[in-house]
C-alpha cells in the first residue's frame, strides 16, 4: 500500500501551500542524491517526496486526493504519480523551488553537486482541440499536426567551457554582510551546459530546426471545456542532451444542437402540444448513444422534468455517468381557427380546465432544487 502523501512530507491535512512547499524542500535537501551518493533508500525517499509535492502543491489534485486518496490517480486518472520519471525529470520539474538549477550543483551546497551536468527543458507548445459531446462521452484519440523545434541531423555539441557543463556560474558579490556567493544562469550556453560545435545548414544558433510532426493525443472521457492535458516530451527539443518540452492541450467543447451540458448532466428541452399533455403520448428524443423513446403521462404539466439516468456524461474521475434531464414544455397555439376557439370557449369554465394544483405538485423552485440534487 502506498504511503500517505501527507505522512511522506510530514505535514497535516490542513497545511497551507507554503507549509507544504517548505516541508518538501526540507525532505528534498535531506535526501538529495548529491548529499547521499550511492544511497538508494535516500534516492527513493527523494522521489516519494517529489511525487507527494506534485499532488499536494496543486489545489485541484490535492482536492481529489483528499476525497479519493491514491485511487484518484490510478489507471490513468487525471493527475500525477511519477511512474517512470527519472531523476532528471524531477530536477527539471521542481528546480524552481530552490531558485536555481535543482540538481545542477544544488546551489553549490554539496560537494558532489559539481559533477552533475545541467539538463535544461525545451519550451512547451500549446494547442487547442475541439471536441463534440460524443467524443467526451467515450474519450477519443486525436491526431494533430504540430510544428516543433527538433535537433538538426548531424548537429554536435561541446561542453560549455564557461560553466563546465553546469549551466550555471557562481557570482561573488561583496555586501555589508560579507562576501555572498550565488549561482546564476550561464550567459554563454543559456543554461544548457552545451555550445554548438557543428551546426548543419538551416539550423538555428542552438542547432535546432522547425519540423512538422503528427502527434497522437489520447483524450480521456469526461473532460470539460478549458481543461488542459499534457503530452510529455512532444514539445520543443532543448539543445544538447536537454529534455524535450511538452504539448499542453486545451480542450474546447463544441456546443451540441439540442443537448446543453451542466457538469456530467445534460439538459434537453422538449416541446409538446396541449393535446399531448392532456391525453398522454410518447416521444423520441436524441441522446449521445442514439434515440430513446419516452412516455408522457396523461395530464402532464408544463415544466415537468423527466430524468434518464446514466444517459449523461462520465466524470473525469470515472465515478459513474450523469443523467439526461428532459424538460417538458407545453406549447400554447398562437392562432386558433373559429371551431377551435369555440371549443375552448365551451370548456374554459369547466372544472377540469380551472388551474387547481394539488399539494403534491411541486413549485418551480422545488423543481430547480430537485434538478440539482
Amino acid at each position: 500500500m502506498k504511503q500517505d502523501y501527507y505522512e511522506i512530507l510530514g505535514v497535516e491535512k490542513n497545511a497551507t501551500s507554503n507549509e507544504i512547499k517548505k516541508a518538501y524542500r526540507k525532505k528534498a535537501v535531506q535526501n538529495h542524491p548529491d548529499k547521499n551518493p550511492g544511497d538508494s533508500a535516500a534516492e527513493e525517499r527523494f522521489k516519494q517526496a517529489a511525487e507527494a509535492y506534485e499532488i499536494l502543491s496543486s489545489p485541484e489534485k490535492k482536492a481529489k486526493y483528499d476525497q479519493y486518496g491514491h485511487a484518484a490517480f490510478e489507471n490513468g486518472g487525471a493527475g500525477g504519480g511519477f511512474g517512470g520519471m527519472n531523476m532528471d525529470d524531477i530536477f527539471s520539474q521542481f528546480g524552481d523551488i530552490f531558485g536555481g538549477h535543482f540538481g545542477g550543483g544544488f546551489g553549490g551546497g554539496f560537494g558532489g553537486g559539481g559533477s552533475r551536468q545541467a539538463r535544461v527543458k525545451g519550451s512547451n507548445l500549446r494547442i487547442r482541440v475541439k471536441l463534440e459531446l460524443k467524443d467526451i462521452l467515450n474519450g477519443v484519440s486525436k491526431k494533430v499536426k504540430v510544428k516543433r523545434q527538433v535537433r538538426a541531423e548531424g548537429v554536435t555539441y561541446n561542453t560549455c567551457s564557461a560553466c563546465n557543463g553546469q549551466g550555471s556560474v557562481m557570482r561573488v558579490t561583496n555586501t555589508i554582510l560579507g562576501r555572498m556567493q550565488t549561482a546564476t544562469t550561464c550567459p554563454t550556453c543559456k543554461g544548457s551546459g552545451k555550445t554548438v560545435n557543428h551546426r548543419p545548414k538551416g539550423a538555428d544558433a542552438n542547432g535546432l530546426i522547425t519540423k512538422e510532426e503528427t502527434v497522437e493525443i489520447d483524450i480521456p472521457a469526461g473532460v470539460t471545456d478549458g481543461v488542459q492535458l499534457k503530452v510529455s516530451g512532444k514539445g520543443n527539443d532543448a539543445p544538447g542532451d536537454g529534455i524535450p518540452g511538452d504539448i499542453l492541450v486545451v480542450i474546447q467543447e463544441v456546443q451540441h444542437e439540442r443537448l446543453k451540458r451542466e457538469g456530467t448532466n445534460l439538459h434537453y428541452d422538449l416541446y409538446i402540444s396541449f393535446a399531448e399533455a392532456a391525453l398522454g403520448s410518447s416521444k423520441e428524443i436524441d441522446t449521445l448513444t442514439g434515440k430513446v423513446r419516452i412516455k408522457i403521462e396523461e395530464g402532464t404539466q408544463s415544466g415537468k422534468i423527466l430524468r434518464l439516468r446514466g444517459k449523461g456524461l462520465p466524470s473525469l474521475d470515472r465515478y459513474g455517468n450523469g443523467d439526461i434531464l428532459v424538460h417538458l414544455n407545453v406549447w400554447t397555439p398562437k392562432k386558433l381557427s373559429k371551431d377551435q376557439k369555440a371549443f375552448f370557449e365551451s370548456v374554459k369554465d369547466h372544472e377540469n380546465f380551472v388551474p387547481n394544483p394539488s399539494i403534491s405538485e411541486k413549485s418551480f423552485f422545488e423543481k430547480v432544487k430537485d434538478m440539482f440534487s
